[in-house]
Protein backbone atom coordinates (compact mmCIF):
# COMPACT_ATOMS: atom_id res chain seq x y z
CA UNK A 1 0.00 0.00 0.00
CA UNK A 2 1.32 3.05 -0.78
CA UNK A 3 2.58 5.91 2.03
CA UNK A 4 0.54 8.96 2.43
CA UNK A 5 2.78 12.08 1.54
CA UNK A 6 1.88 15.49 2.29
CA UNK A 7 3.60 18.30 0.67
CA UNK A 8 3.49 22.12 2.55
CA UNK A 9 4.80 24.88 -0.27
CA UNK A 10 5.24 28.31 -0.07
CA UNK A 11 6.85 31.06 -2.26
CA UNK A 12 10.28 29.35 -2.53
CA UNK A 13 8.26 26.57 -4.56
CA UNK A 14 7.70 29.07 -7.33
CA UNK A 15 10.45 31.48 -7.18
CA UNK A 16 12.96 29.47 -9.69
CA UNK A 17 10.03 29.78 -11.85
CA UNK A 18 10.54 33.60 -11.96
CA UNK A 19 7.27 33.99 -9.77
CA UNK A 20 8.26 37.40 -7.33
CA UNK A 21 8.01 36.38 -3.84
CA UNK A 22 6.17 38.40 -1.69
CA UNK A 23 8.37 38.80 1.76
CA UNK A 24 12.27 39.20 0.51
CA UNK A 25 13.80 41.91 -0.91
CA UNK A 26 12.72 43.52 -4.14
CA UNK A 27 9.69 41.33 -3.13
CA UNK A 28 6.16 42.79 -4.03
CA UNK A 29 5.40 43.88 -0.67
CA UNK A 30 8.13 46.11 -1.42
CA UNK A 31 6.10 47.45 -4.35
CA UNK A 32 3.26 47.29 -3.47
CA UNK A 33 2.35 48.07 0.38
CA UNK A 34 0.28 44.98 1.66
CA UNK A 35 -2.97 46.92 2.68
CA UNK A 36 -3.70 48.23 -0.67
CA UNK A 37 -3.47 45.61 -2.27
CA UNK A 38 -4.13 42.14 -0.01
CA UNK A 39 -6.68 43.25 2.73
CA UNK A 40 -10.55 43.47 2.34
CA UNK A 41 -9.92 47.43 3.20
CA UNK A 42 -7.68 47.88 0.07
CA UNK A 43 -9.90 46.74 -2.05
CA UNK A 44 -13.02 48.37 -0.71
CA UNK A 45 -11.40 51.84 -0.66
CA UNK A 46 -9.63 51.04 -4.09
CA UNK A 47 -10.90 47.93 -5.99
CA UNK A 48 -9.43 49.19 -9.62
CA UNK A 49 -6.20 49.10 -8.20
CA UNK A 50 -6.62 45.71 -6.85
CA UNK A 51 -8.00 44.24 -9.29
CA UNK A 52 -5.24 45.68 -11.82
CA UNK A 53 -2.89 44.31 -9.45
CA UNK A 54 -3.91 40.68 -9.50
CA UNK A 55 -4.71 41.01 -13.48
CA UNK A 56 -0.88 41.96 -13.57
CA UNK A 57 -0.37 38.62 -11.64
CA UNK A 58 -2.16 36.52 -13.77
CA UNK A 59 -0.61 37.58 -16.83
CA UNK A 60 2.70 36.53 -15.70
CA UNK A 61 1.38 33.23 -15.22
CA UNK A 62 1.48 32.86 -19.38
CA UNK A 63 5.18 33.31 -19.56
CA UNK A 64 6.40 30.95 -16.83
CA UNK A 65 6.59 27.95 -16.21
CA UNK A 66 6.55 24.90 -13.56
CA UNK A 67 10.38 23.99 -12.42
CA UNK A 68 11.69 20.78 -11.82
CA UNK A 69 10.29 21.59 -8.02
CA UNK A 70 7.00 21.23 -8.89
CA UNK A 71 7.53 18.73 -11.73
CA UNK A 72 9.14 16.09 -9.02
CA UNK A 73 6.80 16.66 -6.55
CA UNK A 74 4.17 15.44 -9.53
CA UNK A 75 6.31 12.66 -9.93
CA UNK A 76 6.23 11.00 -6.27
CA UNK A 77 2.47 10.10 -7.30
CA UNK A 78 3.89 7.12 -9.15
CA UNK A 79 5.08 5.96 -5.23
CA UNK A 80 2.81 7.88 -2.61
CA UNK A 81 -0.56 9.17 -2.05
CA UNK A 82 0.23 12.88 -2.67
CA UNK A 83 -1.70 16.14 -1.57
CA UNK A 84 0.02 19.21 -2.02
CA UNK A 85 -0.96 21.77 0.56
CA UNK A 86 0.08 25.10 -1.21
CA UNK A 87 0.27 28.65 -0.01
CA UNK A 88 1.24 29.94 -3.43
CA UNK A 89 -2.26 30.85 -5.98
CA UNK A 90 -0.18 29.98 -8.88
CA UNK A 91 -1.16 26.97 -10.78
CA UNK A 92 2.42 26.01 -11.76
CA UNK A 93 1.59 22.46 -8.72
CA UNK A 94 -1.42 21.48 -11.31
CA UNK A 95 0.47 22.16 -14.63
CA UNK A 96 3.38 20.17 -13.77
CA UNK A 97 0.74 17.14 -13.09
CA UNK A 98 0.53 17.27 -9.40
CA UNK A 99 -3.53 15.89 -9.28
CA UNK A 100 -4.80 16.82 -5.59
CA UNK A 101 -3.60 20.14 -4.95
CA UNK A 102 -5.26 22.05 -1.73
CA UNK A 103 -5.07 25.93 -2.18
CA UNK A 104 -4.60 27.83 1.42
CA UNK A 105 -4.41 30.86 0.26
CA UNK A 106 -7.03 30.93 -2.79
CA UNK A 107 -6.16 30.52 -6.78
CA UNK A 108 -4.94 33.43 -8.85
CA UNK A 109 -6.90 32.00 -12.21
CA UNK A 110 -10.37 32.26 -10.67
CA UNK A 111 -12.77 34.74 -9.35
CA UNK A 112 -15.60 35.25 -6.94
CA UNK A 113 -18.30 37.21 -5.68
CA UNK A 114 -17.48 39.98 -4.08
CA UNK A 115 -20.73 39.80 -1.48
CA UNK A 116 -19.71 36.34 -1.23
CA UNK A 117 -16.30 35.15 -1.77
CA UNK A 118 -16.56 31.62 -0.71
CA UNK A 119 -20.09 30.79 -2.90
CA UNK A 120 -19.30 27.93 -4.76
CA UNK A 121 -21.88 29.62 -7.37
CA UNK A 122 -20.24 32.31 -8.08
CA UNK A 123 -16.38 31.55 -8.50
CA UNK A 124 -15.26 31.16 -12.38
CA UNK A 125 -12.34 29.43 -13.69
CA UNK A 126 -10.97 32.39 -15.89
CA UNK A 127 -9.67 31.00 -19.07
CA UNK A 128 -5.99 32.39 -20.08
CA UNK A 129 -7.73 34.71 -22.82
CA UNK A 130 -10.39 35.95 -19.84
CA UNK A 131 -7.25 37.12 -17.60
CA UNK A 132 -8.11 40.72 -17.49
CA UNK A 133 -10.79 41.38 -15.13
CA UNK A 134 -12.32 44.93 -15.48
CA UNK A 135 -14.62 47.35 -12.99
CA UNK A 136 -18.06 46.16 -13.89
CA UNK A 137 -17.54 42.24 -14.76
CA UNK A 138 -20.24 41.04 -12.44
CA UNK A 139 -21.05 37.55 -10.66
CA UNK A 140 -23.62 35.80 -10.85
CA UNK A 141 -25.08 37.61 -7.75
CA UNK A 142 -24.67 41.10 -8.99
CA UNK A 143 -21.94 42.16 -7.62
CA UNK A 144 -18.11 43.14 -8.53
CA UNK A 145 -15.84 40.23 -9.55
CA UNK A 146 -13.14 39.89 -7.79
CA UNK A 147 -9.72 37.89 -7.31
CA UNK A 148 -10.56 34.49 -5.41
CA UNK A 149 -7.35 35.36 -3.31
CA UNK A 150 -7.36 34.75 0.82
CA UNK A 151 -6.48 38.09 2.25
CA UNK A 152 -5.07 39.16 5.76
CA UNK A 153 -7.72 39.40 8.23
CA UNK A 154 -9.62 37.05 6.11
CA UNK A 155 -10.67 33.41 7.03
CA UNK A 156 -8.93 30.28 5.41
CA UNK A 157 -11.55 28.22 4.66
CA UNK A 158 -9.38 25.22 3.33
CA UNK A 159 -7.31 24.94 6.31
CA UNK A 160 -9.51 22.15 7.86
CA UNK A 161 -9.50 20.21 4.78
CA UNK A 162 -5.52 20.28 4.84
CA UNK A 163 -5.36 19.01 8.30
CA UNK A 164 -7.22 16.19 7.32
CA UNK A 165 -4.48 15.39 5.06
CA UNK A 166 -1.67 16.32 7.34
CA UNK A 167 -2.79 13.74 10.20
CA UNK A 168 -2.79 10.93 8.29
CA UNK A 169 0.53 11.59 6.52
CA UNK A 170 3.44 9.25 6.87
CA UNK A 171 5.95 11.60 5.17
CA UNK A 172 5.38 15.53 5.44
CA UNK A 173 7.76 17.73 3.33
CA UNK A 174 7.42 21.52 3.59
CA UNK A 175 9.27 23.42 0.44
CA UNK A 176 10.16 27.11 0.23
CA UNK A 177 8.11 28.51 2.95
CA UNK A 178 9.79 30.70 6.14
CA UNK A 179 7.18 28.58 8.04
CA UNK A 180 5.89 32.58 9.95
CA UNK A 181 2.52 32.44 8.15
CA UNK A 182 -0.35 31.18 10.14
CA UNK A 183 -2.52 29.04 10.09
CA UNK A 184 -0.34 26.94 7.43
CA UNK A 185 2.73 27.29 9.61
CA UNK A 186 0.68 25.56 12.48
CA UNK A 187 -0.18 22.26 9.89
CA UNK A 188 3.54 20.74 11.48
CA UNK A 189 1.83 20.36 14.60
CA UNK A 190 -1.05 18.11 13.04
CA UNK A 191 1.76 15.90 11.35
CA UNK A 192 1.56 11.88 12.99
CA UNK A 193 4.81 11.25 15.91
CA UNK A 194 5.52 8.93 13.70
CA UNK A 195 5.80 10.07 10.54
CA UNK A 196 9.07 11.34 8.63
CA UNK A 197 9.50 15.27 8.82
CA UNK A 198 11.72 16.75 5.39
CA UNK A 199 12.08 20.60 4.89
CA UNK A 200 13.81 22.06 1.85
CA UNK A 201 14.73 25.40 1.52
CA UNK A 202 18.49 27.19 0.79
CA UNK A 203 18.09 29.48 4.04
CA UNK A 204 17.61 28.29 7.55
CA UNK A 205 14.35 27.97 8.48
CA UNK A 206 12.77 27.89 12.23
CA UNK A 207 10.26 25.47 12.15
CA UNK A 208 9.23 26.78 15.98
CA UNK A 209 9.31 22.82 16.75
CA UNK A 210 11.27 20.48 18.76
CA UNK A 211 10.70 17.52 16.26
CA UNK A 212 13.14 15.89 14.25
CA UNK A 213 13.49 17.35 10.76
CA UNK A 214 15.56 16.60 7.80
CA UNK A 215 17.06 19.82 6.03
CA UNK A 216 17.65 19.65 2.48
CA UNK A 217 19.45 23.58 2.65
CA UNK A 218 18.85 23.66 -1.16
CA UNK A 219 16.15 25.50 -3.88
CA UNK A 220 13.19 23.62 -5.27
CA UNK A 221 14.54 21.82 -7.90
CA UNK A 222 17.73 20.75 -6.08
CA UNK A 223 15.67 19.98 -3.13
CA UNK A 224 13.01 17.48 -4.19
CA UNK A 225 15.79 16.03 -6.55
CA UNK A 226 17.55 15.05 -3.31
CA UNK A 227 14.54 14.03 -1.03
CA UNK A 228 13.66 11.82 -3.88
CA UNK A 229 17.06 10.15 -3.80
CA UNK A 230 16.63 9.77 0.08
CA UNK A 231 13.03 8.11 -0.47
CA UNK A 232 14.58 5.42 -2.66
CA UNK A 233 12.43 6.57 -5.81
Amino acid sequence: MKKNLVVLSGAGMSAESGISTFRDAGGLWDQYPVEQVATPEGYARNPELVINFYNERRKQLLDVQPNEGHLGVAALEQDFNVTVVTQNVDNLHERAGSTHVIHLHGELTKVCSSRDPYNPHFIKELKPEEYEVHMGDLAGDGSQLRPFIVWFGEAVPEIDTAIKYVEKADIFVIIGTSMNVYPAAGLLYYVPEGAEVYLIDPKPVDTHSSRPVHVIQKGASEGVKELRQMLGV
